[in-house]
């Protein structure tokens, strides 16, 4: 029996989230269905993050035992082969035996993605919320900028999930412009339920003039959850990384040739 770390890439359309659901596609789901086949064992898959229905993954770390005498890359191989293609497990390896996915993280980055196109996006339109006008960029990195550290956050979190604070610390948060693409990266110590799509809906209401740029820290100070905007739509959020203490998937990963992949670590 040994331990696996995995890093998984997804599309969220087609599932109800991270998490089994009975009667409701999951990608814990059909990853552990996966390795079902592959192993004839039925292992219990943690996530480092339980994303919502909807919500992709660039970067999603699952943890798993399972008793195999497969190597680390033919597992993934044989993952691969028996998961839709919707997911992808882009690296496997085993870890020490008390590493778990979730309580060893350390913090996460996150993704938002709006087109402001004119017209709806023909292609990946269902990875980007779709807003067909131009928004104000200054306004929204001067509200952004009262968000970064530590705070209480309960006027950007939905109620869904318990917690024993809604104080998080926000390490990063940028507003990134390309052409007809506006890109959302915000990385914490950790996350509230929906707080992402909340604070990305709320920016993204001070882009289109909707409410100014003083009224975020106005809203972060009041608690009220009314006081902020709206939860952004799902499909326009992408998990991109998990941070843990120790060193994850190093070195360059090997091509079918064993030339260096296309992506590194």
């Amino acid at each position: 029996m040994r331990n696996y770390r995995a890093l998984l890439s997804y599309s969220g359309t087609p599932f109800h989230g991270w998490q089994r659901q009975d009667g409701f596609p999951s990608v814990q789901e059909v990853l552990e269905d996966a390795l079902e086949d592959a192993t004839g064992e039925k292992v219990v898959v943690h996530g480092a993050g339980r994303t919502d229905t909807g919500v992709h993954a660039l970067g999603q770390v699952a943890s798993f035992h399972v008793a195999t005498h497969l190597g680390d890359d033919r597992l993934r191989h044989a993952l691969n082969a028996h998961l839709p293609r919707e997911v992808v497990v882009r690296r496997l390896e085993t870890c020490r035996d008390d590493f778990h996915a979730r309580f060893d993280a350390l913090g996460k980055r996150y993704l938002y993605i709006v087109a402001t196109t004119r017209f709806r996006p023909a292609l990946g339109g269902d990875q980007a919320l779709w807003i067909p006008q131009s928004l104000d960029l200054a306004a929204m990195r001067s509200a952004a900028a009262v968000l970064l550290g530590k705070h209480d956050f309960a006027a950007f979190a939905n109620a869904g999930s318990p917690r024993s604070s809604t104080v998080r610390t926000v390490r990063r948060l940028r507003l990134v412009a390309r052409r007809e693409r506006l890109a959302l990266v915000i990385e914490a110590d950790g996350f509230l339920y929906n707080m992402v799509r909340t604070i990305a809906g709320t920016l993204i209401d001070v882009g289109r003039g909707r409410r100014s740029a003083g009224s975020v820290g106005l809203a972060l100070a009041s608690g009220e959850r009314t006081a902020a905007g709206p939860t952004a739509p799902a499909r326009g959020l992408i998990l991109l990384r998990v941070r843990y203490a120790e060193p994850v998937f190093r070195g360059p990963d090997t091509g079918p040739r064993g030339a260096p992949g296309a992506f590194p670590p």
